[in-house]
């Protein structure tokens, strides 16, 4: 099973990229964040047409999240129990018996911003979400676009970038919290060096110059550790035209 994650920085925009991409990769489960469309303009029908059933919950211009898997997607979640929020960063489902949540995570703008506090309170009470999803469902994989470089391999320059926003101490600290729950960041099972990132900025040549920096995961609980295969970073969508500033992240698992 290959399950994949990609934010899509507007779905409108790369619906063209997504078609092609599923179309080499061939994944089986998709997470894809910041489709900035509403429900009732998401492209079920193209995203059918390559043999993919499909979720969404999303808004206008802003956030936006789905899934798309080949099997059937059940038990669909779109919101924090008892966290009433209009903005659309969560979707969890249920796919061949694993539980996939797929995270738009708050980027936080700046530390001491009153987004980096929105943000900070957001994945407290993400922990407590996931804390009780894993309790019901074992076999978890949470993914998506965390907004957060877990650690100095994770930032092209970690020195130059300091302890800015998505680097700074209590961000990590929130992501080691959700980790701590049984979580296994899956790329680190099989690359422990520096320099694998998937986002890079529009400018400066950013990517040319591998200025980047991890922030997209795929996070896996003990259950379905042994059966990690591979994990990747697919880093050619970001060298086609009009890219995304994100390129996907994948994980193989031995079902």
């Amino acid at each position: 099973m290959k399950i994949a994650s990609w934010n899509v920085n507007s779905l409108k925009v790369r619906l063209p990229h997504l078609q092609q991409w599923l179309g080499e990769s061939q994944p089986d489960i998709v997470a894809l964040q910041e489709t900035k469309l509403e429900d009732s303009k998401f492209p079920v029908d193209e995203i059918a047409a390559l043999g993919y059933r499909s979720v969404c919950s999303g808004q206008k211009t802003y956030n936006g999240v789905a899934i798309l898997a080949r099997g059937e997607i059940t038990d669909v979640v779109t919101d924090m129990s008892g966290h009433d929020d209009p903005q659309r960063r969560i979707l969890a489902g249920t796919i061949d018996g694993i539980r996939v949540v797929n995270l738009y995570v708050v980027n936080g703008k700046a530390v001491g911003d009153e987004k980096y506090s929105y943000k900070l309170d957001w994945l407290a009470r993400m922990r407590d979400f996931l804390s009780a999803e894993l309790t019901r469902h074992p076999k978890l994989v949470v993914l998506g676009d965390f907004n957060i470089a877990p650690d100095a391999r994770d930032l092209y320059d970690p020195v130059a970038w300091g302890e800015d926003i998505l680097a700074s101490p209590p961000e990590r600290a929130a992501l080691k919290a959700i980790t701590d729950l049984g979580l296994t960041d899956s790329f680190r099972i099989f690359e422990e060096d520096a320099g694998h990132f998937s986002w890079w900025d529009y400018r400066q040549a950013a990517f040319r110059r591998n200025m980047g920096l991890r922030i997209d995961l795929i996070l896996i609980s003990d259950a379905l550790k042994s059966l990690a295969s591979a994990a990747a970073i697919e880093r050619t969508p970001r060298t086609w035209e009009r890219p995304s500033d994100h390129t996907p992240v994948v994980l193989e698992l031995n079902v």
